[in-house]
């Protein structure tokens, strides 16, 4: 069975699509079997591994959400080996009202997972920067919610009130949520930025990973290039790190 993971915060711009991306193209490298799910209207996670609406995707996670599609019609193969992605688009942003009435909503995700767990050894599920529906369906078919947290001065706070929601979730929707982990990102050599990896470490100790993700132009520009790091520059600062990621998550850094 496989570990299914929400990367989660409700703030945009630190780090989740890229560390989606990125964590899962390592894994994948690494030989295991991975599921990106992409639940992110903006669809970066799909364009980032080389997919786009201009590639007329005829069925997206949009058509799974809404139950006119199953996880093997919509997901499809990457350029990395073992790892698939199921896509989003623009459309997606229709499928929050369209379920607002619908019965069950909030678990039509991890009704959508039940076999598919059984076929991958990580799904990563890349969530929107908001506590939506959509964040909600994730975290409710996730086993566990990955954290990412950019070295800036407001960030802690920011973790604390997610953290609350994520303790009501638990106690309403998913008991079995755990949190796997929070990983420190655009970290530069500054003050600053160590003082937050430090006050992170002293609140949630052993719950930060060691593995810090730096700021890196290499890793800003591999998107564009519908890459992950490890294809654009594996000997760049950013694939070292997701590299050294992969390795501390499964237990072998």
């Amino acid at each position: 069975m496989g570990r299914t993971i929400a990367i989660a915060n409700q703030k945009g711009g630190v780090g989740k699509t890229t560390t989606a991306i990125n964590l899962s193209a390592c894994l994948a490298k690494a030989g295991y079997r991975v599921l990106l799910l992409d639940l992110d209207p903006q669809g970066n996670a799909t364009s980032g591994l080389g997919q786009s609406a201009r590639n007329d995707l005829s069925n997206t996670v949009y058509d799974m959400l809404l139950g006119d599609a199953s996880i093997e019609d919509v997901s499809l193969d990457t350029a990395v080996p073992n790892l698939r992605l199921v896509p989003a688009d623009r459309q997606l942003v229709g499928a929050e009202v369209e379920l607002v009435d619908a019965t069950g909503r909030e678990y039509r995700l991890r009704e959508a997972l039940v076999q598919t767990r059984r076929q991958y050894d990580w799904i990563f599920m890349d969530c929107p920067p908001s506590l939506s529906l959509l964040t909600v369906n994730a975290l409710v078919a996730a086993d566990g919610i990955l954290i990412t947290l950019q070295c800036e001065y407001y960030a802690l706070e920011g973790l604390t009130a997610l953290l609350s929601t994520v303790s009501r979730l638990r106690d309403s929707l998913n008991p079995g949520l755990y949190l796997e982990g929070v990983l420190m990102t655009m970290h530069q050599n500054t003050r600053l930025a160590k003082e937050v990896v430090k006050d992170a470490r002293q609140y949630l100790n052993e719950k930060v990973y060691r593995t810090v993700i730096p700021r890196n132009v290499r890793l800003s520009e591999a998107p564009s290039f519908g890459k992950p790091i490890i294809e654009y520059d594996i000997n760049s600062a950013g694939a070292r790190a997701y590299l050294a990621l992969a390795k501390e998550i499964t237990g072998h850094g």
